[in-house]
């Protein structure tokens, strides 16, 4: 339900190559870190969101996602569930057209306030893992 195939593939291949990655920083034994790269070799622009604002992988970081200067059109998420919703809000507020909760991040309401407000969106998914099976 949260990760129906469709929806995946659109995300991934129709909405756009700018993902502003929430939770981001320079620290390489993170999953962010990894997951970033994979989306990078996939051609997709990965924008570091993270409270130190480092520039990772060549791309400047932002320290919130207002703070971001231009369209994002994935917002991925890599912060708790707990505060997952409000990142959902965030992205919804500046106009994301989609907003992807990685594995084991889950908020059923951050999901349904997410869809209502138009935007499409994947929870307990992985895009580094879901981006190569596209084939």
């Amino acid at each position: 339900m949260y990760g129906d195939p469709a929806t995946i593939r659109k995300i991934l291949t129709e909405l756009g190559d700018t993902w502003a990655v929430v939770g981001l920083s320079s620290n390489e034994r993170r999953a962010a870190y990894g997951v970033a790269d994979v989306l990078q070799r996939f051609g997709k622009r990965v924008v570091p969101v993270h409270p130190k604002a480092e520039t990772v992988h060549g791309e400047q970081g932002y320290a919130s996602l207002a703070d971001i200067p231009f369209e994002v059109d994935v917002v991925d998420v890599f912060v708790n569930s707990d505060l997952a919703g409000s990142v959902a809000d965030e992205a919804a507020a500046i106009g994301a057209k989609a907003v992807w909760f990685q594995l084991g991040v889950i908020d059923e309401a951050a999901y349904d306030r997410t869809r209502s407000a138009g935007l499409d969106m994947v929870m307990d998914r992985c895009p580094a893992i879901e981006i190569p099976r596209l084939g």
